[in-house]
C-alpha cells in the first residue's frame, strides 16, 4: 500500500480509503448492506493490504454503520494505526453549533473512542451562518476530540466562503473534500477541485466507480445492490446513453492492461491527483483489485482517450437547498 499526507497535516493515509456505507444493519437505509460479522471480514481484510482510511456518517444505516466499524476496528488493530472520519449534516439543526457539539458526542460513542480523526461536513447548510458552523468544528479541534475537519459535495464558491470565514477567523480550515468525482462525473473539474488544490486540501472522492458501472462492460447488474440502489439509479441512469462511450474505453485500456476494468478507474483517480478514493465495498476481494489498480500507471495518451467523449451532466452531488427532515 502506498501512503500521502492528508491536506497540510501530518495525517497519513492510504492512497484507498474504505467506504463505510457498506456497513450496517439492513433495511434501515439500504438492503445490501453488509451485517456486523460481514463487516468485519471486510475491515480485517482492508486492514491487511495496508488501508488504514476508513469514512462513515452519523446517518448510515441509522448510526449502525460506525457501531460495525468501531467494533471492527477494537477487534483487530490499535485505535492510533487508523484513520476515522465521520460526517455531520443530516441530522437534526444540520450544521448548527448546538448540533454538531452534539453529534460529535453520538458519533464517538458509536465508534467507541474519544477523538475522530477527521470530522466532515456532508452537505452545504443553507440555513445556518458559515461562522457559526466554521467556529463550532474549530472548537472540537481546540478540545481534542477532531484531528482535522473536511468537507463534501457542495458548490466551489461555499467551499471558499466556509474556508474564506475560518482563515478570517483564525479559525481551523478544511483539509479534505469528498466530492462526486469519477470518469463519468467529472463537473466538479470547472470549480470545486481547482480551489482544492490551489488551498492544498486533500480530494478524497465518493464514488470512484460510478456504482459499479466503471466495473463492469455492461450498464446493469443482477447484484442484490444493483436491483435495489435507487440512489445510484438516480445518480446514473439518465445518462446512460452517453456514458456507455467512456465506459467501452476504460474496457478497451482493462484489455491493454490485462487489468480490471475497476483498476482503470481508479489508476485514473491517482493520475488526476486524487489522494484516496473511498472505495465502497461488499467483499473482500474488491479491495485486492484496488489494490493492486498502484501497478497500473496511465500514460497521457491513454488519460485522453478515457476523457475525451465526456459531455457535461446534470449536478449530482452539491445541493440547492436543504433536504426536508
Amino acid at each position: 500500500m502506498e501512503y500521502t499526507k492528508l491536506g497540510n497535516t501530518d495525517i497519513e493515509v492510504s492512497k484507498l480509503c474504505v467506504g463505510c456505507m457498506s456497513f450496517g444493519k439492513a433495511g434501515t437505509m439500504h438492503d445490501w448492506t453488509l451485517d456486523e460479522a460481514q463487516s468485519e471480514e471486510v475491515i480485517k481484510h482492508a486492514l491487511e493490504l495496508g488501508i488504514n482510511f476508513f469514512d462513515t456518517a452519523n446517518q448510515y444505516s441509522q448510526g449502525t454503520s460506525e457501531e460495525y466499524l468501531g467494533r471492527a476496528i477494537k477487534n483487530n488493530i490499535s485505535r492510533d494505526k487508523v484513520v476515522i472520519a465521520s460526517k455531520v449534516y443530516f441530522n437534526e439543526g444540520r450544521l448548527s453549533k448546538k448540533a454538531i457539539l452534539r453529534e460529535i458526542e453520538g458519533t464517538l460513542k458509536r465508534l467507541g473512542i474519544d477523538y475522530l480523526d477527521l470530522y466532515i461536513i456532508h452537505r452545504f447548510d443553507y440555513e445556518t451562518p458559515v461562522e457559526e458552523t466554521m467556529e463550532a468544528l474549530d472548537s472540537l479541534v481546540k478540545c481534542g476530540k477532531v484531528r482535522a475537519i473536511g468537507a463534501s459535495a457542495m458548490y466551489g464558491y461555499q467551499f471558499y466562503n466556509m474556508q474564506l470565514a475560518a482563515k478570517e477567523n483564525g479559525w481551523t480550515q478544511f483539509q479534505a473534500m469528498e466530492n462526486h468525482y469519477n470518469l463519468l462525473y467529472r463537473e466538479d473539474e470547472r470549480e470545486l477541485i481547482p480551489i482544492c488544490k490551489q488551498m492544498g486540501v486533500s480530494l478524497m472522492p465518493y464514488s470512484p466507480l460510478a456504482a459499479g458501472h466503471l466495473a463492469r462492460a455492461d450498464w446493469e447488474s443482477d447484484s442484490l445492490r444493483g436491483k435495489t440502489d435507487r440512489v445510484a439509479k438516480g445518480k446514473y441512469d439518465r445518462m446512460e446513453q452517453h456514458d456507455m462511450h467512456i465506459i467501452n474505453r476504460v474496457n478497451e485500456l482493462a484489455l491493454k492492461y490485462q487489468s480490471k476494468m475497476s483498476q482503470i478507474a481508479i489508476a485514473w483517480q491517482w493520475a488526476k491527483g486524487i489522494a484516496s478514493p473511498i472505495i465502497g465495498a461488499t467483499k473482500a476481494r474488491y479491495f485486492d483489485e484496488a489494490a493492486d489498480a498502484l501497478k497500473i500507471k496511465l500514460t497521457p495518451e491513454d488519460i485522453e482517450y478515457l476523457e475525451e467523449m465526456y459531455v457535461p451532466h446534470p449536478v449530482v452531488g452539491a445541493i440547492r437547498k436543504n433536504p426536508e427532515y
